[in-house]
């Protein structure tokens, strides 16, 4: 049986605990003098990690935060919001 978050504040906690834990991995493979590409692996275990929790987080963003700002007539300034996060991941 497959462990099933029931909300979204711990589908978040449990994507970052397992992000941690592929980190912890990687500081460990480091330490031990691990081959360079099972280290690149991992680390790119833990980049898909942290970009999937960014889009749970932006899902819950968009479902809550930016519904509500919209409803309240708000839409500019949350898509201008939203806008900026993306243009800093670049």
């Amino acid at each position: 049986m497959t462990y099933q978050p029931k909300d979204t504040k711990e589908r978040i906690l449990h994507r970052l605990k397992i992000s941690r834990g592929h980190l912890d991995k990687v500081m460990k493979m480091i330490e031990d003098d691990a081959y360079c590409i099972e280290v690149l692996h991992q680390l790119q275990a833990v980049e898909s990690g942290l970009k999937e929790t960014g889009n749970v987080v932006l899902e819950n963003h968009l479902n809550t935060c930016v519904t509500d700002a919209i409803k309240k007539g708000e839409k500019e300034t949350v898509i201008k919001e939203v806008m900026e996060v993306f243009k800093k991941a670049r």
